[in-house]
């Protein structure tokens, strides 16, 4: 085991650059992205404290004056990546995306401060990263929930992390390309073509990514303005979860924060109203064009990640989980291979992803440990068999995408070093 620790180390710091680390050392990904650097952050905090810290800084250094924490930070200008710099044209301090992506970073620091006895001098610094925390947290709730439902929105499926999923099909259909939409797309270039998002997924993605521009990224008119609006059941799990840990880091360096509070609350009572019983699954839903979206993703696993009081629910959850992971020898399939949707190589739409396997470990935790045992052991049999890829196949473990994969090594780190014991 040991020389596969020393291999998920090497990727990391292979990938490392000064003050972030890219999610590959190809030109698929030739930037900071905001979860990633989470869960790299997490992966160093095993064997390289200051490099955690520094990747996490570095996230926070790039958050804009109204709270948000862009989804990709531009800290190399001289790449062919499509969209760059340029093509976002967002002025400022450092060059970004003007779209967000899954707040995991309350989850990641808290993960890392339980494990990590800090001293002075470091308390201070966690405390002002605490802060832009909490002011990313709170742009979330002014912006993306303006009506203070408890559930809030993506405007673009960059945003919820899982870019190419089928929960987006169906509103994303709605959206109108225009004949004259010019680009250069470069990630078919790099990778298999196979692997990745169809040209006309692309072409809406650009469409909706121009449409943002138009209106200049302005929150507050955009909630009603976007092209796409979706309420993301595996994106809200996640910011329940993180509004959850964040309580705890402000109440641990004596800060508070009632809205968070009452936000909480709020949230599980809201989400628990998108599962349906009859169906047994949870619904989107696509605001901008009334309509539920009923689609098996893996990412509704992520419920047991925002660690509900509801037990009966979190109790079929786990049921659902039980039947497809006993169907699966490579775990798990972001798409179940029933499915019409089901595409075994292509980018969210069916290959197996380390940090779905490890959100939904976490969420297991302390509700059925032997299927978390379970679903840790074969993640980490896959990597270690398969390697350090991006993504993997659910019927072969043959992997796709990336290699030498940053949030893979990263994540395959913490669940073995997390406890070892388990």
């Amino acid at each position: 085991m040991e020389d596969f620790i020393k291999l998920a180390k090497k990727v990391l710091l292979g990938n490392k650059k000064k003050g972030y680390t890219l999610p590959t050392n190809n030109k698929l990904y030739p930037a900071q992205w905001n979860w990633d650097s989470g869960f790299i952050a997490l992966g160093y905090s095993h064997f390289k404290f200051k490099y955690a810290l520094d990747e996490i800084k570095t996230l926070i250094r790039g958050q804009w004056k109204d709270g948000m924490i862009p989804h990709i930070l531009f800290h190399d200008l001289n790449t062919n990546y499509y969209p760059n710099h340029s093509v976002w044209a967002c002025g400022n301090k450092i060059h970004s995306s003007g779209i967000t992506q899954p707040p995991v970073l309350a989850i990641i620091l808290k993960r890392i401060l339980d494990k990590k006895r800090i001293n002075n001098k470091d308390k201070a610094e966690f405390k002002k990263i605490v802060k832009g925390i909490l002011k990313y947290h709170k742009w979330f709730i002014k912006f993306r929930d303006p009506n203070n439902s408890g559930l809030v929105s993506i405007l673009h499926p960059w945003e919820s992390g899982y870019d190419n999923s089928p929960l987006w099909d169906d509103p994303m259909s709605k959206v109108k390309v225009p004949k004259n939409l010019k680009y250069k797309r470069g990630d078919n270039k790099v990778v298999n073509p196979e692997y990745r998002p169809l040209d006309i997924d692309y072409d809406r993605y650009v469409t909706i990514k121009n449409h943002l521009r138009k209106n200049n990224y302005n929150p507050k008119k955009l909630y009603k303005a976007s092209l796409f609006n979706v309420v993301d059941v595996g994106f809200n799990s996640i910011f329940i979860r993180a509004n959850k840990d964040l309580l705890k880091l402000l109440n641990a360096f004596n800060l508070q924060s009632t809205e968070l509070e009452s936000y909480i609350s709020r949230s599980e009572n809201k989400i628990v109203k998108l599962y349906n019983q009859k169906k047994n699954v949870f619904f989107n839903i696509d605001l901008k064009n009334k309509k539920k979206i009923n689609i098996p993703s893996i990412t509704h696993y992520f419920i047991l990640f925002a660690d509900l009081k509801d037990k009966v629910l979190n109790n079929k959850i786990i049921k659902n989980l039980k039947k497809h992971s006993s169907k699966e020898k490579y775990l798990l399939s972001s798409v179940k291979p029933n499915h019409q949707k089901f595409e075994e190589k292509r980018y969210w739409r069916g290959p197996v992803w380390i940090n779905c396997n490890w959100i939904i470990y976490q969420g297991l935790k302390n509700k059925n440990i032997k299927l978390a045992k379970q679903i840790k052991r074969k993640t980490i049999n896959l990597v270690k068999q398969k390697g350090f890829n991006e993504y993997f196949s659910c019927k072969t473990g043959k992997g796709f995408g990336a290699t030498n994969f940053s949030w893979t090594a990263a994540l395959f780190l913490d669940l073995i070093l997390e406890n070892k014991n388990d």
